[in-house]
């Protein structure tokens, strides 16, 4: 062959591959403002930037299948589709709004080898997850790749934890990424804060396949893990009720080769109010799965466990018994609060959950509660409602029970995920609610499955029975972190508050950090549409006050705007059910003056009713002060908050 035709061909030859190995694609938000750009050569990987600010830098991700083949690598693509849907969603159970709005923009890459990568692009932040067309035949699925690297000393409030099996109960650590170590990790969801600019980093549409973790990598990076697909699981030794021990295999999913996987999220915004008002684990989830919706009733509900049903002024001994519970009964009924929770100690054993304890008669308190329109929630350990799940499904919709409230699952591998699904669509069949305790984060059931209708997943106030980690400042960073992913059971209401320095840990008598406003707060902020009354029904009567404040607050809500806010430090959110405004501010440990602007309500006078810190409340926590005051939306006002402080109000029109 001439020289110069073979030089010729030499050099196009090794152009081409560089014009290939250079490919690249873009997808940028609605508002410009969010950049995506995916590199699918050598190695497929992306990299995102927010208003030109390099947020997520050229990071790699793929599959990789237990044949060692890893999709992702040198990978063709055939086919690159950008799209944009423009749709509402109306929630069945709505957590923050009764209209969410899904605007984004699609970029689809299909690849030679049987899969393909979706990308959207929000307004909010970003997403991707990969689709695999690799036939009905089962497929392992070995290893996810999923790195993040970020630009030089991004921080992080990290949830680090001590081991995959976990309750995911949390502090969220503030951290610099790069003193991670690669055997330290975190649960999700996680904050990253970069040059101001804060991602909020979860998942969504989470089906047959384990929850995800975040590793160190000794770098401004994190790295996915997950955990190992279970082969066997025993009961462990001294508590073989509900903990186990794991044997796992060496690849994280068993699955079928046809099909989508879990989308990877990220809320990404340099306005910390945004992250509260963000949707977009719920945009990203799949759509109802079940026809019938109508007995789905949110609420509140009375619940014993933490107050250790420490009732008094009554002539009957209390405890786990009928008529402690007719207490309850009584007490919900009062202050119209739909559900009471019979928790750990209303069966025969912890394993038998088909047989009440003696002590208790529960056809005689379902038909109590339903002539005071009080319903009943049972507890019961995740293992045992596995094995008799239809048993005890059926049973409990015979007896007349409103929901399950199931404990210690303590998992995320693919095994238990399956569970979660299996049994809230079970659930589903009875017309049963479900909350999950003991659980991973929400990870998009809930718009499938509706009746799933809450999650603990969070360091809540049952810690004050045994640590000081729910802190103020614990409590300001959790709508910013935790509750981004979706409902979080956090169990407020205490009404023992007490300033740092007269809190004391009392296992059967506990008490909470932070003013009484602070608590009360929580029923404005917090989201969950099972929202726990977690103190003695004796109490809440002794606090009348209080209590009817509380009992009027809804758990679900038709708009949400986040007010004033930054995170750790302190939030302000607005939200409306129906003509009626409900305000909640909370603060850290700093007392501060917050201005409150009522520009948010609609023309027209109104009436709000406040709860605020009391002048003493720096030193008595439990002190407030009650107030009614008339406002517009031109209306202004300074609040003031003492140290793990609290205000609240609800707005009625006049």
């Amino acid at each position: 062959m001439n020289k110069k035709v073979l030089m010729l061909l030499v050099l196009l030859l090794f152009s081409g591959t560089n014009l290939l190995f250079s490919q690249k694609y873009e997808l940028t938000s609605f508002d410009k403002n969010i950049k995506v750009t995916v590199t699918p050569l050598p190695k497929l990987s992306w990299s995102v930037q927010y208003k030109d600010q390099l947020i997520i830098d050229h990071s790699e991700i793929g599959m990789e299948l237990n044949s060692g083949k890893v999709l992702g690598h040198s990978a063709i693509v055939s086919k690159a589709i950008e799209t944009f849907g423009e749709t509402t969603i109306n929630p069945v159970v709505s957590q923050k709004n009764n209209q969410v709005k899904d605007r984004y923009k699609q970029l689809s890459l299909e690849f030679t080898d049987g899969f393909s990568v979706e990308f959207r692009a929000y307004d909010e932040g970003v997403a991707y997850r990969f689709i695999t067309a690799l036939g009905d035949n089962e497929t392992i699925i070995k290893n996810e790749i999923g790195e993040l690297n970020f630009p030089p000393n991004t921080t992080s409030l990290f949830p680090l934890e001590e081991s995959l099996i976990s309750h995911y109960e949390r502090s969220y650590i503030p951290t610099k990424l790069d003193t991670l170590s690669t055997n330290e990790f975190c649960s999700l969801p996680v904050l990253m804060e970069v040059n101001n600019v804060k991602v909020v980093v979860t998942e969504s549409d989470l089906y047959d396949y384990p929850g995800m973790f975040l590793y160190g990598t000794q770098d401004n990076g994190l790295k996915a893990g997950f955990p190992n697909y279970v082969l066997e699981a025993k009961p462990a030794p001294g508590a073989e009720d509900r903990n186990e021990v794991i044997t796992s295999a060496d690849y994280i999913a068993k699955t079928t080769g046809n099909r989508s996987f879990p989308w990877r999220t990220f809320v990404i915004t340099d306005d910390d109010k945004k992250i509260l008002e963000s949707e977009l684990v719920f945009k990203l989830s799949r759509p109802l799965a079940i026809q019938d919706t109508e007995w789905i009733k949110p609420g509140k509900v009375a619940w014993d466990w933490y107050n250790a049903n420490n009732i008094y002024g009554v002539d009957f001994k209390s405890g786990i018994n009928t008529e402690t519970y007719k207490y309850y009964i009584d007490f919900a009924s009062e202050y119209k609060i739909e559900y009471i929770i019979l928790d750990e100690g209303w069966t025969k054993s912890t394993t038998n959950i088909l047989e009440p304890n003696p002590e208790i008669n529960i056809q005689e308190l379902v038909s109590y509660g339903n002539e005071k329109n009080v319903g009943i929630i049972l507890w019961s350990l995740w293992k045992p409602m596995d094995q008799n799940l239809d048993a005890a499904l059926a049973l409990y919709k015979n007896w007349g029970i409103k929901g399950v409230k199931i404990d210690f699952m303590q998992r995320a591998d693919q095994e238990m995920v399956n569970y979660y699904e299996r049994v809230v669509k079970e659930a589903a069949r009875h017309e049963l609610l479900v909350d999950y305790h003991g659980s991973y984060k929400p990870a998009g059931l809930r718009r499938a499955y509706p009746n799933m209708i809450s999650y603990e997943g969070v360091k809540g106030n049952e810690n004050n029975k045994w640590s000081k980690d729910v802190t103020p400042e614990h409590n300001v960073t959790l709508p910013f972190t935790r509750m981004v992913a979706g409902p979080m059971d956090f169990t407020p209401g205490a009404m023992a508050n007490a300033q740092e320095k007269n809190f004391s840990i009392v296992f059967e008598r506990p008490m909470s950090l932070g003013t009484r406003c602070h608590q009360i707060a929580m029923y404005v902020i917090y989201e969950s549409a099972l929202q726990m009354l977690c103190d003695s029904p004796s109490t809440y009567y002794k606090e009348a006050e209080t209590t009817e404040f509380i009992s009027k607050i809804p758990t679900t809500w038709d708009e949400t705007i986040a007010l004033d806010a930054k995170i750790g430090d302190y939030v302000v959110m607005a939200r409306r059910k129906g003509n009626t405004w409900y305000v909640g501010a909370m603060t850290d440990a700093s007392p501060r003056e917050i201005d409150l602007d009522f520009s948010f309500l609609p023309q027209g006078g109104y009436s709000a009713e406040i709860m605020k810190d009391g002048i003493n409340a720096d030193r008595y926590a439990q002190d407030y002060k009650k107030e009614t005051i008339q406002v517009t939306n031109t209306t202004n006002t300074k609040i003031k908050l003492s140290a793990g402080g609290g205000w609240a109000a609800i707005i009625t029109k006049q």
